[in-house]
């Protein structure tokens, strides 16, 4: 089973927040639904990037790096893939 390495914003350029799960469509939904305190207070809830690893310590490594990445950084990474910050939560299988 995959990992996934996924990023969530309030808006564009907005807040970010890193988060690693198993079961990225139920751990976006349980943020959308305010069940996570942070992203709750903040809104943050727009799905806007996301890796798959098929290595658990490669994902946890992952997710550690990125948090540790300056802000311009991610907003960077993001803006490669999804440069619209759509968010891509509707798009998931």
């Amino acid at each position: 089973m995959a990992y996934i390495v996924y990023i969530l914003s309030n808006r564009k350029r907005g807040t970010l927040y890193v988060g690693l799960t198993r079961d990225l469509r139920r751990r976006v939904w349980e943020h959308k639904e305010g069940l996570s305190s942070f992203t709750r207070r903040y809104g943050v809830h727009r799905l806007v990037y996301y890796e798959v690893h098929e290595d658990a310590n490669a994902a946890l490594q992952r997710e550690q790096q990125l948090k540790r990445w300056r802000r311009s950084w991610k907003v960077e990474l993001i803006e490669q893939s999804n440069p619209e910050w759509e968010d891509l939560f509707s798009s998931l299988a």
